[in-house]
């Protein structure tokens, strides 16, 4: 397996090896993702504080993974950080699906936030030793969309053979293909890092030099466009990313009336936009700055949760039509924040403190994670279904006035 990119800036085989890795490890996770709470509620009897507790420890653990991983990722250890975070995460699904108590669950939390954690603090650091820095911006958009793309099968997965079986049965047998469909990628990442330290980096190639000054976590928060880039990277979690996924149902299917089958089309269109625009999209942006190029994605989805609110008035095609182009634009959206959000945290962080610029960009994003649902969930409930639209576009709006700062930060 060659990880050295084509001298015209294309991801080399080693690249698209993890891709396909990854894609099969989502897959997995999707199988289940949608599932954990009502699984440890309802089949293992734990009730709500059982899931509650689940989560609780793996936010927790998630967190100080991050923060303890990414010193360890900047000492040229990206890949072998992300190898133990995958094996994590196949210890966390397999000792879930043969959980028989609260003990066992809560360990699995806990092994499933270090994988996460320190998933989340190498992969960008493993990405671009493997791409040479012309390709960057598009290796990211695709590793976005293999992301979303394999827990979408995933889920869809799940729910077919849950349909098709004993619910009761299957669900403990989906954890242990969760588990097993990481493994791929945990050896991924271990053959990265071996083939990284048997070739030490080219020069000008852009990897860390573990004997380099390595600024500390204070250090990189007193730069105001890694400040700023955090605050967006949690405003992005918290008025878009989770509102598309928590709060956006509830407007279409309480609100508007729309059956579970129609939300579901809604969501499959914005993962086809997802695969089909990935690349066009992808090449369009490259002609803007990163910078410009972050500012387009809240753009976008003010004017998709527009159309969402026109969709209100509206019914027969004109709704349908306007739920379609909300789908569209929201994934446009989404390819032009990982076209950019990556590439300004590997300018931003440089290449001796990425794993800590990699690791404050997981804190962000699970406080907006943590916060987002909730907020978005009482807004809509407060004010119902238009105002609700709007007021996702007003979130999304406070997004573009973060990135327009960081443009200006930046320049």
């Amino acid at each position: 397996m060659s990880g050295a990119g084509q001298p015209d800036g294309r991801p080399g085989t080693g690249f698209h090896g993890l891709m396909a890795a990854l894609l099969a490890s989502s897959a997995g996770i999707g199988l289940v993702f949608p599932l954990t709470s009502i699984y440890i509620s309802d089949r293992l009897g734990l009730g709500a504080t059982g899931a509650g507790t689940y989560f609780v420890a793996m936010a927790a653990a998630g967190c100080a993974a991050a923060v303890l991983g990414g010193p360890r990722a900047d000492r040229g250890s990206a890949a072998a950080v992300g190898a133990v975070g995958t094996t994590s995460l196949v210890l966390s699904y397999a000792l879930l699906g043969a959980a028989g108590g609260s003990l066992p669950v809560t360990a699995s939390g806990l092994l499933a936030g270090v994988g996460y954690g320190l998933q989340y603090a190498a992969i960008t650091g493993v990405v671009t030793a493997l791409v040479p820095a012309a390709g960057q911006r598009r290796a990211f958009v695709l590793r976005h969309v293999m992301t979303n793309a394999g827990m979408g099968l995933g889920a869809t997965g799940g729910g077919l053979l849950l349909a098709a079986g004993r619910p009761a049965g299957t669900l403990p047998w989906l954890y242990e293909a969760a588990a097993a469909a990481s493994v791929p990628l945990a050896v991924l990442f271990l053959l990265v890092h071996r083939r990284r330290r048997a070739a030490p980096a080219a020069p000008g190639s852009g990897a860390a030099d573990p004997a380099a000054e390595q600024p500390g976590y204070r250090a990189l928060l007193r730069s105001r466009p890694i400040a700023l880039l955090m605050l967006a990277q949690a405003l992005f979690a918290t008025a878009g990313f989770t509102q598309i996924e928590a709060t956006v149902p509830l407007l279409l299917h309480h609100g508007m009336g729309i059956g579970l089958a129609g939300v579901s089309a809604v969501t499959a269109g914005n993962a086809l936009v997802l695969l089909l625009l990935q690349h066009p999209v992808a090449r369009r942006l490259e002609g803007l700055a990163e910078e410009a190029a972050l500012i387009a994605a809240p753009l976008l989805w003010c004017a998709a949760f527009g159309a969402g609110a026109l969709a209100t008035a509206t019914d027969g095609t004109a709704r349908t039509a306007l739920l379609a182009a909300f789908a569209a634009l929201f994934a446009i959206g989404e390819i032009a924040y990982s076209s950019a959000f990556f590439p300004l945290l590997v300018r931003f962080s440089g290449p001796a403190s990425l794993g800590r610029g990699s690791a404050l960009s997981s804190l962000a994003w699970s406080t907006g994670t943590a916060v987002g649902p909730p907020l978005g969930i009482a807004v809509v409930t407060a004010t119902g279904t238009g105002t609700g639209w709007l007021a996702l576009a007003a979130g999304a709006a406070a997004v573009l006035a973060v990135t327009l700062l960081l443009h200006r930060a930046a320049r």
